[in-house]
């Protein structure tokens, strides 16, 4: 039975540690509890925030002021698909990376390198995780969800999840709740195939190349672990909401003008990070843009920091608001726009708050 309470703080339930009071909060450990809290809460025509692991989330201080409804169902189901492919059903509310490590533990590749990630299941297909050359998109067969606007369960297929890089068709729409992911995922001890650079020269390969599953989480686990980016309390660098800001996809024309603004920064013979995009654009660093603006790691405000270990996380060492959060975003976006005209875009989901 879902447990209803009110006036929770948020700042619990977020890896930032940040964020105000919810005027309703309903731990919904079931699907049915779940689309239950929520089709009352549109009935009631109050405001709703789908709760998963708060690893992507920005709360205003001031709280929220509707139902706050946190997804607690769990459940791994696993059923055969074609030749080597396994389906594997899993539930909104189990944690990410346990997910993980059980797939490597059963032979199961695919999210290898996603390992270390917070959050729970049901935030992976929203901004389509990805980390160290894998996307959940690639795995992902289809999401069941609860569409609030037809007030039905419905079905979407890969297509339909319209994925691109950090953003799907759930991302900035609040139509639709996850209930559930299907992913399909090779039966093999052998991991996908090691395709980005950082990776591969941490395990001694060349890009392309394959690894046993056990090497290639452990590997991914070790480079994170040094960027602060898996959850330790012993360590304040991981208070944090991950990358908070994506990579920037250029236009020719826009990459141009960053090819003059390094120049002229940097010198005629500079070079940036450069990543070619299958529509034509370009992707480039946003770690690397926040340092050659002059931020480096450690940089702080007032209580709040860029991590001491990658300069793409904000965290909160402790004492902080999200004001201060905030702030520190806005003097690192504004920034990069004077030193090489380039806007930032956050990565997580800001909730009664805008940068």
């Amino acid at each position: 039975m879902a447990v209803f309470a009110e006036e929770v703080n948020l700042a619990g339930y977020t890896t930032l540690r940040l964020g105000g009071p919810a005027r309703r909060f309903v731990e919904a450990t079931t699907e049915a509890e779940l689309v239950a809290a929520v089709r009352k809460a549109d009935d009631a025509g109050e405001p709703v925030l789908v709760l998963g692991g708060g690893s992507n989330l920005v709360v205003a201080d001031a709280g929220f002021p509707g139902t706050v409804v946190h997804v607690g169902a769990r459940g791994v189901e696993r059923t055969a698909g074609d030749g080597d492919t396994v389906l594997v059903r899993v539930r909104a509310g189990e944690d990410w990376d346990p997910f993980v490590a059980r797939c490597v533990s059963d032979g199961l590749a695919g999210v290898e390198c996603l390992s270390g990630i917070p959050g729970r299941v049901g935030a992976t297909p929203i901004q389509n995780v990805g980390a160290y050359g894998q996307d959940v998109s690639e795995t992902i067969v289809e999401v069941r969800a609860y569409d609030r606007r037809a007030r039905a369960c419905v079905t979407l297929d890969r297509d339909a999840c319209r994925f691109t890089y950090r953003h799907s068709v759930f991302k900035g729409n609040d139509r639709y709740v996850v209930l559930d992911v299907t992913y399909a995922l090779r039966e093999t001890e052998e991991s996908q195939p090691i395709a980005y650079a950082e990776l591969a020269r941490r395990l001694g390969v060349r890009p392309g190349e394959r690894v046993s599953l056990k090497e290639a989480r452990d590997a991914v686990l070790e480079l994170r672990r040094g960027k602060g980016m898996v959850l330790d309390a012993a360590d304040p660098d991981s208070r944090s909401a991950g990358s908070f800001f994506t990579n920037p996809i250029l236009t020719s024309e826009q990459l141009a003008g960053l090819e003059r603004r390094v120049a002229e920064r940097l010198g005629p013979d500079a070079a940036f990070p450069r990543y070619p995009e299958p529509d034509g654009r370009t992707k480039t660093s946003a770690a690397w843009l926040i340092d050659k603006a002059g931020f480096a790691k450690g940089h702080a405000r007032g209580p709040v920091r860029i991590s001491t270990k990658h300069t793409l996380a904000l965290t909160n060492p402790g004492g902080a608001s999200t004001a201060d959060l905030l702030a520190l975003a806005r003097e690192v976006r504004a920034g990069v726009r004077d030193a090489f005209g380039v806007e930032l875009v956050n990565e997580p989901v800001m909730v009664g708050v805008a940068l």
